[in-house]
């Protein structure tokens, strides 16, 4: 059996009193799109911070390729937190940068990039991304498409192994919903990065996934494959899908 590119055992997370990961038990394969959905406040965000190394569990195991992340040394955490990119919930733009410097921040901060090989880079995802001419704007400038892609650009544009997206079409209406979904679809399929998707957009995100996690109470309430969704007999996951309360 293929080994996990990141797996979750029995991962515990509390804060004081608010046990928000009671159990989690999660694994995430190389290349796919996995989408993580619940309702709202149940730890799906919680669980990407612990993917990027903002958020520490209180017990239990993330393996990374089968090896336990709390046990690689020094570098070799350093070396995984390069492969990361994150897309943050509100786009995280920075307004007194323009696009360009918005996309070249994370490689302003690794000084390995000379400034000619950074502004080469920045250009070449701004193609890619249907960004040519904006590099001069600043986000209020821009629609809350073009913001979405600029962001994207931005995660992209350091060549990750994964992608963390955190509610990637919040705000955005049905329209530009579906454009987000099938942006981050192609680019995937181009650069074959793993995505994994926190969200609330269901039925539509399961157009691009190839697996689908339920989080509800602390624990993992269904994953699998999107026929095993719409074969499931779990009246939790049957009723959020169906947006009805339980």
């Amino acid at each position: 059996m293929t080994t996990p590119l990141i797996q979750f055992t029995n991962i515990k997370k509390s804060f004081g009193t608010n046990y928000v990961l009671k159990d989690i038990n999660l694994s995430i394969y190389k290349g796919e799109i996995i989408a993580i959905i619940g309702k709202s406040g149940t730890g799906k965000s919680v669980l990407l911070k612990h993917i990027i190394g903002l958020i520490e569990q209180d017990s239990g195991q993330i393996f990374i390729q089968g090896q336990p992340l709390d046990q690689l040394s020094l570098n070799m955490k350093k070396e995984f937190q390069k492969t990361l990119s994150y897309m943050f919930q509100d786009n995280a733009l920075f307004d007194f940068m323009n696009v360009h410097d918005n996309i070249a921040l994370p490689l302003v901060e690794n000084s390995r990039f000379p400034e000619n090989q950074i502004k080469e880079m920045v250009f070449t995802r701004m193609n890619q991304l249907g960004l040519t001419g904006a590099q001069n704007k600043f986000p209020a400038q821009l629609s809350g498409g073009m913001k979405k892609r600029v962001a994207l650009a931005r995660a992209l544009v350091i060549d990750p192994q994964i992608v963390l997206f955190d509610e990637p079409t919040s705000g955005l209406d049905p329209v530009r919903k579906k454009k987000v979904h099938l942006m981050i679809q192609e680019y995937q399929e181009q650069f074959g990065f793993t995505a994994v998707i926190v969200t609330h957009d269901i039925p539509e995100i399961f157009k691009i996934s190839q697996r689908i996690a339920m989080l509800d109470k602390g624990v993992i309430q269904f994953e699998g494959s999107k026929e095993d969704l719409f074969n499931s007999n779990s009246k939790i996951l049957n009723n959020f899908i169906k947006g009805e309360n339980f």
